[in-house]
């Protein structure tokens, strides 16, 4: 049930996907991190003019698990992005806003 005219986005988010702290905007929160962190692996394989194969390859993972993180199909471990990160020849930063 989304507003006709919503004012902010979070008019909009609370519209579509329900209010904050409700369960299904969580689902919704965790749904975009996933395609976020999706697009980041993704934009920086193809940077560094990789196929998912030989990235794959280069940081010891099957082939169809990358293309899962690039769909956001599955949560990933700080562990496997760091590996990621490393195998672009990068490094994996973490930060809290509090």
């Amino acid at each position: 049930m989304t507003k006709k005219n919503p004012k902010t986005i979070n008019d909009y988010l609370d519209g579509k996907y329900g209010e904050s702290g409700t369960e299904s905007r969580s689902e919704f929160k965790q749904k975009a991190q996933a395609y976020m962190v999706a697009e980041l692996v993704k934009g920086a394989r193809k940077k560094a003019k990789l196929t998912q194969e030989e990235l794959a390859q280069k940081v010891h993972l099957k082939r169809p698990h990358i293309s899962r993180i690039e769909r956001a199909e599955t949560d990933v471990r700080i562990s496997t992005l760091h590996k990621i990160a490393q195998g672009l020849g990068g490094n994996l930063t973490i930060s809290f806003d509090v």
